[in-house]
């Protein structure tokens, strides 16, 4: 297996472009199983999650051809099978996103249990209630998940939490359910709202994008169309923190900055400012890099919460970051009881770190840390690792870099290019 060997202590300088935003790309994937037609996506990234969605389509009866640099043509004649790969299945969680498509498009599926990322258990009875009373019958048996629907039917739907892949999955099987379909309680990220418009483009009717009720009037079939995924907010903001850590000035190209008002105010509480010019983000070299208290000097919480609210995903990159800031923070995560868990390293590295509970840690900076011998539990964990050996004093290495490299397209690669010293060999 590959591993990272990073000096540290390099500011970073320079123009980068992040990728398609991988978390849009998983139920595109998914969603072009929903028509007969031809469709081309654009800005597709090269990661491990997105090339396991291929081969699980494909595997279902999907051809994907290579149109061009991060463009593929997708095209799903017919459906071949039922069954979905286990081995497969086990290497993301979005294998679950199968379930809504095959059930408009062919009424059956079975699902073995989803794979992802070891931070906690994260819950999948949103999907199978949303599917459920949308007419689907489902079953657990012999490991796996085995759902049949004669047909779809509209329904009105509360949702019992704002997930995300919970509202894609409904989404997407309502889309050519038989009559009208209310989901409240919708998520409303930015790749839930692509999804929607995507579909829109293929001859859904959906109604209320962004919002949190989402209206859609079934349709009997969808048809081709082009779409070009959007920027990966997640990975933007990583280039962002790296830039704050390292003490450098970075360009982030067509950065979709009208998704990152409410990350801008939760990050300049740790004291990192940009600025924008059209759809470019750029960060000045001199970052106070200091937390700012509550009123009254009080310890400030960061904490999680659905979209608009500062996304789980960046509370790792944020943890990094505050190791450099001066202040104590609090960073509360409630989704998630293993998010926290890769603290231990940066206390290894030197950062001065409390683990309250699973779901919130103090961090007290700034600390000067030390490069180490690394392993990341999960992509978020191993790019906030990453971030932390680009500033740490001395050698790092990081092991598993099969982990980032499941949410990151080339991201050595585009950080070397900014000035870091990576080098990738073989462990």
């Amino acid at each position: 297996m590959d591993q990272f060997v990073i000096e540290g202590g390099r500011p970073l300088h320079g123009v980068v472009t992040p990728a398609g935003n991988k978390n849009a790309a998983l139920p595109l994937l998914a969603a072009c199983l929903l028509s007969s037609a031809p469709i081309t996506l654009h800005n597709v990234p090269h990661i491990r999650d997105v090339e396991a969605m291929r081969q699980l389509i494909c595997d279902l009866g999907a051809t994907v051809e290579d149109r061009g640099p991060n463009t593929w043509q997708i095209h799903t004649p017919t459906v071949q099978k039922t069954r979905l790969d286990p081995e497969l299945c086990r290497r993301i969680r979005a294998s679950m996103l199968l379930a809504g498509p095959m059930l408009a498009r062919h009424g059956e599926i079975e699902l073995p249990p989803p794979g992802g990322d070891v931070i906690g258990r994260r819950r999948v009875d949103t999907h199978l209630l949303a599917l459920e009373a949308l007419g689907a019958q489902i079953t657990y048996d012999e490991a796996q998940f085995v759902m049949r629907a004669r047909h779809l039917q509209g329904a009105n739907l509360l949702l019992d939490e704002a997930s995300v892949t919970g509202t894609e999955n409904a989404v997407m099987a309502a889309v050519l359910a038989r009559g009208v379909t209310v989901i409240r309680n919708a998520a409303s990220e930015p790749h839930v709202q692509e999804l929607c418009r995507f579909l829109n483009r293929l001859g859904a009717r959906i109604e209320n994008i962004g919002s949190n009720t989402l209206t859609i009037h079934g349709v009997e079939a969808l048809g081709g169309g082009e779409h070009t995924i959007g920027a990966d907010y997640l990975e933007v903001m990583s280039f962002v923190g790296a830039a704050a850590v390292t003490g450098g000035a970075v360009r982030v190209r067509n950065a979709g900055v009208e998704h990152l008002d409410m990350i801008r105010l939760v990050f300049q509480r740790l004291g990192v400012h940009w600025t924008v010019e059209g759809d470019d983000l750029l960060v000045p070299a001199d970052q106070s890099l200091t937390v700012v208290p509550d009123h009254g000097g009080a310890i400030p919480e960061i904490k999680t919460n659905v979209w608009p609210a500062f996304p789980t995903d960046l509370t790792s990159i944020a943890i990094a970051v505050a190791t450099q800031a001066a202040g104590s923070v609090l960073f509360h995560d409630w989704m998630h009881s293993g998010r926290m868990y890769f603290t231990d390293k940066l206390v290894q590295m030197g950062a001065r770190i409390i683990l309250a509970d699973p779901h919130r840690c103090l961090v007290q900076g700034p600390n000067y840390l030390q490069g180490e011998r690394l392993e990341s539990p999960d992509i978020r964990a191993g790019m906030a690792l990453l971030l932390a050996a680009l500033c740490a004093r001395g050698t790092s290495v990081i092991r598993n870099i099969g982990q980032i490299e499941r949410g990151y397209e080339r991201i050595d690669e585009k950080l070397t290019a900014l000035g870091a010293k990576i080098e990738r060999v073989s462990a």
